[in-house]
């Protein structure tokens, strides 16, 4: 089997090394030998020992002989142009790219299939976890109805830090950039966006049908603070970001938040950069899968199972449909809020939300823990007291 790489950056070059170094233990679990014969990048390589392969040109990629384009690039521009060349010329693609597969999915699935390749991406989700192909065949008795997951390293690594090291948001950010675990540029991360696309490609595979990452709303870690964390500790919860989305008389109710989640559920031990995914099913129950969510090499890993599983299943096309989108319905249930509020004014506090005060962190200002209210409520007391935030519980 002859493969290409299209972009040689991070994910794209793992990959090389990966089958460079793995060829004989992967050509056994693929029944046989797993060849890479081109790699496109604009940029020069001269120290690279894959630099006889390199290419500027798609056209050299498409003519290679490659049957299988693992695609590295990233964004929806010359990757979306890439990969629908690709299929075209009846070639099978497998991906890491969440965005493209997030945005243009059902598109790419529909020209895949009807040139008769393959579309896969399970490193677009958890890097080297293992989670799109359990979904879609270990859990497949299942009727999958809830998915919720810590779903984005570099965030679960600021927040860990902001907690154990008494850091400010701003200090974890750069501390997470020195290191490599943030991009110079972080939006995507901080804000959630990587976390919704993320949580949008999950839930098409649970349930069947497209879910449309632009309907999820989202709100980032940026404005978690010292003062949410010691708020946090003297509850005995941690805030971790998390995606979650359910499934609701056939309608989808999906959201990416920062939460308080309880010590002792299992998402509140998943720390640094690592992610964890929580699923549940009417006969399996609750199941958890939990690793490196990002990484070179464990996204190569995950790239490189999707090239096996091509390999060894050559006559398996089309295997996911998302020519239908599933409806988003705003949950409107309801839950535990705790919210930061100025003044003193315990008694109005508590007398209004039916909640429980807790002892205050910074001055003029004090926390409170509602009883289950509505989402309506909570608009209704921010209107009423003067909150400065609030944070929902975890509930699973």
């Amino acid at each position: 089997m002859k493969i290409a790489i299209m972009g040689f950056g991070v994910v794209g070059s793992g990959v090389a090394e990966v089958l460079a170094q793995n060829s004989i233990s992967i050509a056994k679990k693929a029944n046989e030998k797993i060849e890479l014969v081109s790699i496109l990048d604009i940029r020069k390589f001269d120290d690279s020992r894959f630099s006889h392969l390199l290419t500027k040109s798609m056209y050299d990629v498409i003519n290679s002989g490659a049957q299988i384009i693992v695609e590295t690039i990233g964004g929806t521009t010359h990757a979306y142009q890439y990969t629908k060349m690709a299929f075209e010329k009846g070639i099978h693609v497998v991906t890491s790219n969440k965005e493209l597969v997030s945005k243009k999915g059902p598109e790419l699935l529909a020209l895949a299939k009807e040139h008769k390749v393959n579309y896969l991406f399970e490193a677009s989700v958890g890097g080297g976890i293992p989670i799109i192909r359990p979904l879609e065949q270990c859990l497949a008795a299942n009727e999958i109805y809830m998915i919720a997951g810590i779903l984005n390293g570099t965030t679960n690594y600021i927040l860990t830090k902001m907690r154990e090291e008494n850091l400010d948001f701003t200090t974890a950010l750069y501390q997470a950039q020195q290191i490599g675990y943030a991009e110079a540029d972080p939006t995507d991360d901080i804000e959630g966006y990587d976390t919704k696309r993320k949580i949008a490609i999950l839930s098409s595979i649970a349930y069947g049908k497209f879910v449309d990452a632009d309907m999820i709303p989202v709100k980032g870690i940026a404005d978690i603070d010292a003062y949410d964390m010691s708020y946090s500790k003297a509850l005995g919860t941690k805030i971790k970001l998390v995606g979650q989305s359910r499934l609701l008389d056939g309608k989808i109710s999906a959201v990416v938040e920062p939460l308080m989640i309880n010590a002792g559920e299992y998402l509140s031990t998943v720390d640094d950069v690592f992610n964890a995914i929580l699923v549940k099913g009417d006969a399996i129950g609750e199941a958890m899968f939990y690793g490196r969510g990002a990484g070179k090499l464990p996204t190569a890993s995950a790239v490189i199972a999707d090239v096996v599983y091509i390999t060894k299943n050559k006559d398996v096309i089309g295997k996911y449909d998302w020519s239908e989108t599933l409806e988003h319905i705003s949950e409107s249930g309801s839950g535990r809020y705790f919210i930061r509020i100025v003044g003193e004014d315990h008694e109005t506090a508590e007398k209004l939300s039916g909640g429980t005060v807790i002892l205050g962190i910074k001055e003029n200002e004090f926390g409170l823990v509602t009883n289950q209210i509505s989402e309506e409520n909570l608009k209704q007391l921010e209107g009423q007291l003067d909150v400065i935030k609030a944070i929902r519980y975890m509930q699973t």
